[in-house]
């Protein structure tokens, strides 16, 4: 049986408190005494080594967590299933605790990209969501999984989302500034007819404006588009 009480104490073991202050400052939506303060790696490897022995299904029964670190955990198992429905399953379970930008982005099952059609049928279902890292979640999904050989100019209408939210509006500048790094010619349309809101717009193009992979001459054109 899984037990969470051993799984914080060997956590705290490895705790960092100067990065626990650092976390805290790059994730000021969630509150410092949920951080525990383990650098990334050594988390990842804890986890890999520990959920060899311990119950993870279990764990990811186990929700709400308390601590940052959880969530971080939680990801890494999720990321990890191989069978697709499990994997989407496991997911949709988690997206509603998701509270932060770093948790979200950190949900990235190599699964997904097997099966286009199914998770696009899902991605339209989350960006309609009302809880902002799901519709996040969704926006790093299209730019993850639909910008090489998935790709489509329908992808691309959906970052025109109606939210004002930061952490949304960056994610979907983040997704379109990679397109127009990959698509430009078919990207491009969207912000020369200016159907994304001003603040999309205009993070959109201060992203690609920091790309090394849009020429000087695209950079020139897109100042021009700002709003």
């Amino acid at each position: 049986m899984f037990d969470i009480e051993n799984l914080r104490q060997e956590l705290f073991k490895l705790q960092d408190e100067p990065y626990r202050e650092f976390q805290a400052k790059v994730v000021p939506t969630v509150a410092k005494e949920k951080f525990i303060g383990i650098r990334t790696p050594v988390l990842n490897r804890f986890a890999k080594k520990y959920f060899k022995d311990a119950d993870a299904k279990g764990f990811l029964n186990d929700l709400p967590h308390k601590y940052f670190e959880e969530n971080s955990i939680h990801t890494l198992l999720i990321s990890a299933i191989k069978d697709f429905d499990k994997c989407l399953s496991a997911t949709k379970i988690f997206l509603p605790y998701v509270d932060n930008w770093a948790t979200c982005d950190s949900i990235s099952p190599k699964v997904f990209k097997r099966h286009p059609i199914e998770l696009d049928a899902e991605i339209s279902t989350w960006l309609a969501s009302d809880k902002p890292y799901t519709v996040r979640f969704a926006l790093n999904m299209l730019r993850l999984f639909y910008l090489d050989e998935n790709f489509n100019v329908k992808y691309l209408e959906r970052a025109a989302v109606k939210s004002e939210d930061y952490y949304v509006q960056m994610m979907a500048a983040w997704f379109l500034a990679t397109a127009l790094a990959k698509h430009y010619d078919a990207t491009i349309n969207l912000l020369e007819t200016f159907r994304l809101s001003p603040q999309i717009q205009n993070k959109t193009i201060q992203k690609a404006l920091e790309s090394k992979q849009i020429t000087a001459e695209q950079k020139i054109y897109l100042r021009g588009l700002k709003l």
